[in-house]
Parts: C-alpha cells; sequence; structure tokens
C-alpha cells in the first residue's frame, strides 16, 4: 500500500543562465572581422504540474533538493548558448504551494494540467556582438548569466472531495465509505482505525455522482492536537458537504447529540468556515437493537433543534439509499449557494 503523505518541505532552484561569449570573427577573407560572441543559454525552470493520478506526496519525502539545470555558455561564430531544460515535478492535485520562509501561498494547485513556476531560471547573458559600437567595434566585454531563482518551498495537499465524514473514532465511517463506494479501507473493531483519509467515487446515475472523504476520527480537543484527527482537519476544508455520523456509544457521558455538538465545535476552532457547511447528520448502526429502539426519541430530540437525523446501518445497508439522496440534495444546494455568492445563475 502506498504511505499517505500529505506535507513536503523542499528546495527548489532554477538553472543559472550561461554566460555571453567574447569571441572575434577570423575568416580568412575578413579582414576586419567583428565581434562574434554570442548569447549563453537561458536557464530551465522549476515547473510544479498538478496531476490527478498522484493522491499523495511521497516522492517528496526522501529527496528534498530540486534544481533545473543551467544554460549552455554562448560560443564563438554567432553561435547562442543552449537553454536548460525545465524541471518538472508532478504533484497531486489539490495540493497548495507555500513560501516557507514567509508563509504566503503561491499557488493552489487545484485543477489536472494546472503549472505553476515555483523557480524561475536565470537569464543567459548577452555576447559581444551587442556591445559593438562606433567607438569600440571591437568590445572584448560580455554578460555573465544571471542565476536562477532559489527560494524553500512548502508543499500541503489537501483532499478534494464533494462530501465528508465526519465523526468520533469507530462509529463506521470506513464501513459507510466502503458501503457507498468502491473505496477499501481498513476496517476493525477499535479505535482509529483509519489513519489516513480516503477517497471514494459514489455514483447514482450516468449523470448523478460525487466525490466522498472519510477522514481519521475525530474526538474532543482535536484542533490543539488530541488523537490524530488534527493532522487531517485541514482535508474537510474543500469539501462543500459534512455527514456527521453518529452512534449509541455505550461509553458513559457520550450521547449522539453531545458527540454532534463536539463535532461542531472542533470544526469550528479549526476553520470557522467549517461552521457553515451544508451538513447532513446521520445515526449509525441501526442494526443494533439497542439503537433502533432508542431511534425515534433521538430524532425527536434532534428535531427539537431543527435537525433532521438520519439512521442507518452500514454493516447492512439499510438506510442507504435515503442517506446518499440528502447528500446529493445537499450538495446540489451548497453548489447553488456557491453560484450565487459568484453571481452566476443556477444550472
Amino acid at each position: 500500500m502506498t504511505a499517505f503523505v500529505d506535507q513536503a518541505r523542499i528546495s527548489v532552484r532554477g538553472g543559472d543562465g550561461g554566460d555571453g561569449a567574447v569571441a572575434f570573427r577570423r575568416e580568412k577573407f575578413v579582414p576586419k572581422g567583428g565581434p562574434a560572441g554570442g548569447d549563453g543559454g537561458d536557464g530551465g525552470s522549476v515547473i510544479l504540474l498538478a496531476d490527478e493520478g498522484l493522491s499523495t506526496l511521497l516522492d517528496f519525502r526522501y529527496r528534498h533538493d530540486y534544481r533545473a539545470p543551467a544554460g549552455e555558455r554562448g560560443g564563438s561564430k554567432d553561435k547562442y548558448g543552449r537553454g536548460g531544460p525545465d524541471t518538472l515535478l508532478r504533484v497531486p492535485t489539490g495540493t497548495e504551494v507555500y513560501d516557507d520562509v514567509s508563509g504566503e501561498l503561491l499557488a493552489d494547485l487545484r485543477t489536472e494540467g494546472q503549472r505553476f513556476v515555483v523557480a524561475s531560471g536565470g537569464k543567459g547573458g548577452r555576447g559581444n556582438i551587442h556591445f559593438a559600437t562606433s567607438t569600440d567595434r571591437a568590445p572584448r566585454r560580455a554578460e555573465p548569466g544571471q542565476p536562477g531563482e532559489e527560494r524553500v518551498i512548502r508543499l500541503e495537499l489537501k483532499l478534494l472531495a464533494d462530501v465528508g465524514l465526519v465523526g468520533f473514532p469507530n462509529v463506521g465511517k470506513s464501513s459507510l465509505i466502503a458501503r457507498i463506494s468502491a473505496a477499501r479501507p481498513k476496517i476493525a473493531d477499535y479505535p482509529f482505525t483509519t489513519l489516513i483519509p480516503h477517497l471514494g467515487m459514489v455514483r447514482l446515475s450516468d449523470d448523478r455522482s460525487f466525490v466522498v472523504a472519510d477522514v481519521p476520527g475525530l474526538i474532543e480537543g482535536a484542533h490543539e492536537g488530541a488523537g490524530l484527527g488534527h493532522r487531517f482537519l485541514r482535508h474537510l476544508e474543500r469539501t462543500r458537504v459534512l455527514v456527521h455520523l453518529l452512534e449509541l456509544s455505550p461509553i458513559p457521558g457520550r450521547t449522539p447529540l453531545r458527540d454532534y455538538q463536539i463535532l461542531r465545535r472542533e470544526l469550528a476552532l479549526h476553520d470557522p468556515a467549517l461552521a457553515g457547511r451544508t451538513e447532513v447528520v446521520v445515526l449509525n448502526k441501526l442494526d443494533l437493537p439497542a439503537t433502533r429502539k432508542k431511534f425515534p426519541a433521538l430524532k425527536l430530540l434532534f428535531a427539537r433543534r431543527g435537525l433532521h437525523l438520519l439512521g442507518v446501518s452500514a454493516a447492512t445497508g439499510e438506510g442507504m439509499a435515503g442517506l446518499l439522496a440528502a447528500a446529493w440534495s445537499a450538495l446540489e444546494q451548497a453548489r447553488a449557494a456557491e453560484l450565487a455568492i459568484r453571481g452566476e445563475p443556477a444550472g
């Protein structure tokens, strides 16, 4: 299984430009040969390319320095130096690029094929053919090539998903994403089974589909580093809809409503914008007798707070049609709201 790496720090440098040449024409039948030194070639640039085929920054775990080739020096007989080829670094779509020193966001590579020149190559120096004047017909000077741009950058991957599954550990998120999509995360009966985010494609029909993300379970204090979820909270920042998956926990002090309130608080403390996401609230494990018995009362409890509680069983598939319909409806609402904010017509 490929390791999931969602952060990397690398050093990049564009290639130096080649020096311009100092040379003169020496042909046998040209008695007063003038300058003939060509320009140096431009250095190659380091370019980031967004690639949908990648899902991790693993390639940057062991190699941290990338330098594009330099341009060649100019030659005699007006020969220009060859430019250095660009160095292309492929990164997953959803990668943000930061300057590691200033913290400035340099690029957000969200779409397939999107490119960003992260370190430009230096310009080649001019040869002495450019410096001849009426008073200096044989200049003996040329420009040196310019150094390539150099910087240290930080890469951060944020998954691109329409719907994000959030919940406490062991509430059944992995079972749910396996039930509704082709994703096959590890499923076991102990906390923190999910150690990395998973993406799955949900197809409702030929023209209706969406991407769902299952992130590691959150616990109270996650925004401050408690548990595992704090490492992956940023993967929810791009989602349009959040599905809060709840359970009737046997742990004292935990109730579905309190869990929901804790999840909402942790998301808001991490990023206030997450509190405004369109959401679907779901109680899992209806296949358990105790959960099924208490579901009507819990549904009424949530309704009194203006929340519609769905009931499902990821283990048996019960309630999946209703959940997917609700998720799709919420997704359409979220998309319409985005269009309205941008002043674009829906549809």
